[in-house]
């Protein structure tokens, strides 16, 4: 059922009263008011794919249906009026938006399963998605409930352009392969980091656990890894090849936690530092142990 406008208007005419109390009050001052649990925020479901593993290998021009398990954990209901909406990456013929078709409550999960088609070229494809309120709102998972879900899927040479392809096109070498080690030129800075759940990172030092903090790499209650952007940095997923600093000025970025578990190993990132740098970091790889991730990172001059 949906509530009637007489309830929400009651609803947001009550959630201000606090505040207000706090500022006629001279003795509410004195007080510590326990923040309000979050309204709309998901978690991932256990599994979170139940359908298309990351990297499935799907047949080009091939329809799918890619869909996830999530659970409400907010204190909101998720009625018929929220939906599933695309953020970033590749959509791959999906809707921008897919509406739910059950209402949720909170603690309870829901299954949302939306069509797509495979690109026509190989290659690795990725989208990701948050879900939206009755407002527009968009809302996810991760440690603070801003963090999107995704799919990503492989998408092979077709038999007739392999089997005349030279050998050297099928060879796929290591992703670390690719990486030259050469003198920086002056005001780069570039290394290999290892981090550990909930360091921190300066991305223009590249300084672990300092007071400049542009990356936090942290830990959800799903155990999902998220690199985490701090103040006005930003970060993206780039893709298999390696970026030039103009291609990382004009890639996708934006404020949103990464799921290192969303990433293949030997993916690129492109970032922006809070003192407006950009840079690049490759993902080689993530202990199953301890969680440790390594990346190779270079943070261009200034401008």
């Amino acid at each position: 059922a949906t509530a009637s406008p007489t309830t929400s208007l009651t609803q947001f005419t009550l959630t201000p009263l606090p505040s207000l109390q706090q500022s006629t009050t001279p003795h509410a001052a004195l007080q510590t008011p326990t923040p309000p649990p979050n309204c709309d925020q998901a978690a991932a479901g256990n599994p979170i794919d139940i359908t298309i593993p990351d990297d499935s290998l799907i047949p080009a021009g091939q329809s799918f249906t890619k869909t996830w398990k999530l659970v409400n954990v907010g204190t909101c209901t998720w009625t018929t009026n929220y939906s599933a909406s695309f953020f970033y990456g590749d959509r791959m013929g999906a809707p921008e938006t897919v509406p739910l078709q059950v209402t949720v409550l909170p603690a309870q999960s829901v299954e949302i399963s939306i069509d797509m088609v495979a690109p026509q070229k190989p290659g690795t494809y990725q989208g990701n998605w948050k879900l939206s309120n009755a407002a527009g709102t968009l809302f996810g998972i991760g440690p603070n409930g801003d963090a999107p879900f995704w799919v990503r899927i492989m998408v092979a040479e077709s038999q007739a352009a392999t089997a005349t392809a030279p050998v050297e096109a099928t060879t796929t070498a290591n992703p670390t392969d690719h990486v030259t080690l050469t003198p920086t030129p002056q005001g780069q800075v570039s290394g290999e980091l290892s981090l550990r759940p909930g360091d921190t990172l300066d991305l223009d030092t590249l300084v672990l656990n300092d007071d400049n903090t542009d990356l936090a790499y942290q830990v959800d209650a799903s155990q999902y890894h998220w690199l985490v952007p701090q103040g006005a940095g930003l970060i993206g997923v780039y893709g298999s090849l390696e970026p030039t600093e103009a291609e990382c000025q004009v890639a996708s970025m934006s404020s949103a936690p990464i799921a290192v578990e969303s990433l293949s190993v030997g993916t690129y990132l492109c970032y922006l530092t809070n003192e407006g740098r950009f840079g690049q970091a490759q993902f080689e790889t993530l202990d199953p142990d301890d969680f440790t991730l390594t990346m190779i990172l270079l943070t261009w001059a200034s401008p």
